[in-house]
């Protein structure tokens, strides 16, 4: 338990953002949220956290919120996160996932804030043919998003060497699904792009089918193999971090997946199964910037901050998406 030490937590009304800012409440912790709403929802603050309305490109109100505060850390959520979106339009994802980092980062510093959890992503390992990837991997970005968030990486790195006591723990994210099993949130964004979501959204009739990207990868059936983490595990990660960093912990950087690769075929089985029918599949051409397989030792994660993981099961993650998808349509 925190004794009511202050966190700010960017991105905070978004999917991973919301259930991390709960976790943080329910432990104690008092939040500061700082969300534009472009992709989040207010009401999925559940603990009457404060939020401040402000985009990271504003520079006076993100230094307003830190000097009006005592902030003991920082969790950073607030980025676009659309691979297909980002191939597209590169320059808004550098700006809002790169520069805007910056300019928290800078913030940080000037207010003296030492303690930072970055939200990455395993899209940094890019193309590759290890059984699973490991922190030490190459990292070989195959598109913009992947690039802004290992940009993002490094200036963390050269931040913390240039600033004496700051420290970070930065958590590559594998592929994040499922939603709180109490059914009060979860992934939200309408037009979402993740496959677990989509699939659901077709299991419950909200889309006629869904679209298989590419079938000629080199994979076992030749759709896609990803690892897929839980929510409520992942949030946990971040709390861990932050309580790593607590206790004078060094800089890091930490893989966040289960270990276990799933191809979408496998993925729209098991929703078939949850659903107690099938869905319609549409094959499709691939889309640009997604790699084949791509699946996290996590080793380091569990060995590190005693990390141990509850709903490492792709059931128990489809069938809390499906749930938290009819609890949704029933709101409509």
């Amino acid at each position: 338990m925190s004794d009511g030490k202050k966190v700010l937590v960017t991105g905070g009304c978004g999917y991973i953002g919301s259930h991390v800012t709960r976790q943080l409440s329910e432990q104690g912790y008092e939040v500061v949220v700082y969300d534009n709403l472009s992709t989040g929802f207010e009401d999925s603050l559940l603990h009457n956290e404060t939020l401040v309305k402000a985009d990271l490109n504003d520079m006076k109100a993100l230094d307003e919120t830190f000097a009006n505060n005592s902030f003991h850390a920082v969790l950073h959520f607030a980025a676009s996160i659309v691979v297909p979106e980002s191939v597209e339009n590169p320059i808004s994802y550098y700006r809002n996932n790169t520069v805007n980092s910056i300019n928290l980062f800078e913030t940080c510093i000037k207010h003296g804030v030492k303690n930072l959890v970055f939200s990455s992503t395993a899209a940094v390992y890019g193309e590759n043919t290890l059984d699973m990837v490991t922190e030490q991997s190459p990292t070989a970005p195959a598109n913009p998003y992947a690039w802004s968030k290992l940009m993002d990486e490094q200036i963390l790195a050269d931040v913390a060497n240039a600033n004496e006591g700051f420290r970070f723990v930065t958590l590559r994210y594998f592929n994040v699904a499922g939603a709180d099993p109490k059914g009060r949130i979860g992934q939200r964004f309408p037009n979402a792009t993740h496959l677990i979501k989509v699939a659901c959204e077709t299991a419950i009739g909200l889309r006629e089918s869904i679209a298989v990207f590419g079938d000629d990868y080199p994979t076992k059936d030749g759709t896609c193999v990803r690892d897929y983490i839980h929510i409520e595990d992942l949030a946990d990660a971040h709390i861990k971090a932050l309580n790593y960093l607590e206790n004078e912990g060094t800089c890091l950087t930490l893989n966040c997946g289960y270990g276990q690769g799933f191809s979408v075929n496998d993925v729209l089985d098991t929703v078939d199964k949850v659903n107690g029918s099938s869905i319609k599949r549409i094959q499709a051409a691939r889309r640009p910037g997604d790699v084949s397989a791509i699946v996290a030792d996590s080793s380091k994660l569990k060995k590190t901050l005693g990390w141990k993981p509850q709903y490492d099961d792709i059931n128990k993650i489809v069938s809390s998406a499906y749930e938290w998808e009819k609890i949704l349509k029933n709101r409509r």
